[in-house]
Parts: structure tokens; C-alpha cells; sequence
């Protein structure tokens, strides 16, 4: 690499990182005049707009999650910073537009229905633009048959599916196969899908991504288009769903939910003293672990349940809650689905993984659970 290309390199750095922290100390302040400001003196500057998208943006939106999670962010500030970022990318489209589309294809953006986190989908949108492709962007919360009618219409060269949680994997999957049924190849990203994809291939996708660029690489090669025919079964991709374990549960999850609240006010006599807004965040969050243990139901992977059992145990030592406040309500569960094998199996890892991260000092933080 010559001298002239590596000072380039450290120029075109410094210049991002010069972006981030202006951005970053704009959106903790909730100051959106200054994020504004911020990411177009970069562009101005000579920025990329890819790099501005993903190397500032994105990565402020990374440390802003990482934030909330440490408990040194409010959900409020969490939801401000997030719009201020969205309005921010909207304004670049004014600043820095995108060139005339190219040759590359139409592809269709969307979210998963009930995937409500539609920024990595808005920045892969833009990048996509930037490289050619003809975007239509549909933001958060597909359902799938509105999906299916609009893609009928449109007939883009391939539909970019996004999710971020989990717990949609179920509603990904139903999208992947019926889009795939009607002649359109889906590639798919996002944290739901894992960080090495396993999830995008056992549900069937045509091509998984970790991030927008190498989305945007992918998309840039082509994909081929599948043969149109009637859409696939759900056990022919996961046969271990012919238990009915997972329907089951999501059938009985109102109760199950209902059940383990009580329990847990037996197990936790402190819990007799919540106010009523303490006791509908504790019933959410039981809901959050339903979720999740019917998404690692559906998968059948483990680590889906204990990955998130281990975050949520950081989150509340975070708000000084110790994590083993989780134990007594996977015991609660444990006693209502008792009639399901690999249900019991499941929560029976979940809590052997708690126990183990619990020889762990607590995390301070300056919040407790109920201030969350």
C-alpha cells in the first residue's frame, strides 16, 4: 500500500471518528439541530455516505443500545435517539442524494411482521440506493399477506427481510416460504438470524447477511430466483416442530404468563408489596421469557434461550436486581409445562446457565429493575 493511500486511509478515519463523537454527544443530548450538523459536515468533508451511514450512524446506534443495556441510557433517551437518527438519514437524502438507479435490480426492504426496529432495514435501504438498486422501502411491521400483495404488484428482483429479535423468527420463516412460493428470492439479516446466519439457514433463506454492506455485496452479485410452486410445509424445514411442544405453549401463553406471576409472589413475599406498575413490568418481562422460549422452541436451539437468559441477567444486575431473581420463575414454568420433554429441557439448561454466570459478582449500575 503506497504512503499516498495509507494517509488517505487515516484521514478518511479520522474524519469518522471526528463524525461519531459529534453524533454521539448530539443524540445524548437530544440535540437534533447538532446531529444534523454532524453527519453533514462529515459528508461536506468528503465522507462517503456509506461510511457516514454505517461507520457514524450506525455504530453511534450500536453504542446507544449498548448504553440502554448498561443502564446508563432510559428507555426514553433510547427511543429519542433512534428518531433523531431515522430524521437524520432522512435529511441526507436531500444533502448527499443518491445517483439516478443503475442496472441493479428492484429489492423490496421490509421488516418482519411484528419487528418494529426498522433502522438497520432504513440503513440498508440507503446503501442500497447509493450502489444503484432501485429501493422500495417499507419499514417496520410487514404482515405477511399485505407483503405478498404488494410484492405481487411490485415484482422487485429480491425481497431483503430484516428482524432484530428472536422471537419473530417464527413470522420470518411464514414470509421466507411464501415469498419464495411466488418466484422471489429472500435474503435476510438482522440479530434475529444469529451472528453466523444459522438461523437464516435453517428457515430456508436464499442468502443471509451480518450487515448492510455485505447485504449490499450479496444483492450486488444477484441472486437466482426460485421456482414458483405452492409454499413449503413448516416441518419440512423444522420436523422437530411435529411434537406440537411449540404450538402449544404459544396457545397457553396468556395463562402461563398468569401462573408464574402468582407463583413468584408465593416464592417472593417482597413481591406482595409492588405497586401495580412494579407488578406489570415484572408480568412483562416473564412475557419476554415466554417469548423466548418459544422461539428456541420453534428453532430448537438452545442458545437462543440461554443467550437471552445471560443478557437479561447483565440488564438487571445493570439496575442492581440480582440475576438470580430469574431462577424462581423458570422453576414456576418448569411446574406448569411439566408434561412437555423438551419444554423441561430447555428451561432445565436455561437455569443451569444462570447458575453458572451467577458465581459473578453483581455489575453496579445506577438503577433498579423497576425504574427501568
Amino acid at each position: 500500500m503506497s504512503e499516498t493511500t495509507t494517509t488517505s486511509a487515516t484521514d478518511d478515519e479520522t474524519l469518522l471518528a471526528r463524525a461519531r463523537a459529534a453524533l454521539w454527544q448530539a443524540v445524548s443530548a437530544g440535540d437534533e439541530p447538532a446531529a444534523t450538523r454532524a453527519v453533514f459536515a462529515a459528508l461536506d468533508d468528503g465522507a462517503a455516505t456509506e461510511h457516514v451511514l454505517l461507520e457514524v450512524i450506525a455504530a453511534v446506534q450500536n453504542r446507544v443500545g449498548e448504553e440502554w443495556a448498561a443502564g446508563r441510557l432510559t428507555v426514553a433517551r433510547e427511543h429519542a435517539a433512534t428518531a433523531i437518527h431515522e430524521r437524520v438519514i432522512a435529511a441526507m437524502a436531500h444533502h448527499a442524494p443518491a445517483p439516478p438507479p443503475g442496472s441493479a435490480g428492484a429489492v423490496t426492504v421490509a421488516c418482519v411482521d411484528g419487528e418494529w426496529h426498522a433502522l438497520p432495514a432504513r440503513l440498508l435501504a440507503e446503501v442500497l440506493r447509493h450502489r444503484g438498486h432501485r429501493v422500495d422501502f417499507l419499514g417496520a411491521h410487514v404482515p405477511t399477506p399485505h407483503l405478498i400483495a404488494h410484492l405481487h404488484q411490485t415484482a422487485p428482483a429480491v425481497l431483503a427481510l430484516s428482524s432484530s429479535l428472536p422471537t419473530r423468527l417464527p413470522a420470518a420463516h411464514t414470509a421466507i416460504t411464501a415469498v419464495q412460493a411466488i418466484g422471489i428470492p429472500v435474503l435476510v439479516g438482522g440479530a434475529a438470524f444469529g451472528a453466523d446466519g444459522r438461523h437464516a439457514r435453517l428457515l430456508g433463506a436464499d442468502a443471509w447477511a451480518p450487515d448492510a454492506r455485505a447485504a449490499a455485496d450479496v444483492l450486488g452479485r444477484g441472486l437466482p430466483r426460485p421456482s414458483p410452486g405452492a409454499a413449503r410445509l413448516t416441518v419440512d424445514d423444522l420436523p422437530h416442530l411435529g411434537d406440537q411442544e411449540y404450538t402449544l405453549v404459544m396457545r397457553d401463553r396468556r395463562g402461563l404468563v398468569r401462573d408464574t406471576l402468582t407463583a413468584l409472589e408465593e416464592r417472593l413475599p417482597a413481591m406482595r408489596a409492588y405497586t401495580g406498575a412494579q407488578r406489570e413490568r415484572t408480568a412483562e418481562d416473564i412475557a419476554h421469557i415466554v417469548d423466548f422460549l418459544a422461539a428456541a422452541l420453534y428453532t430448537d436451539d438452545d442458545r437462543l434461550f440461554t443467550d437471552f437468559l445471560l443478557w437479561t441477567g447483565d440488564v438487571l444486575e445493570a439496575r442492581r436486581v440480582p440475576a438470580r431473581y430469574l431462577d424462581p420463575a423458570l422453576a414456576a414454568m418448569t411446574e406448569h409445562l411439566k408434561d412437555f420433554p423438551r419444554t423441561l429441557a430447555l428451561l432445565a439448561r436455561g437455569r443451569a446457565a444462570l447458575r453458572a454466570r451467577d458465581t459473578r459478582p453483581p455489575v453496579p449500575g445506577p438503577a433498579s429493575h423497576h425504574e427501568r
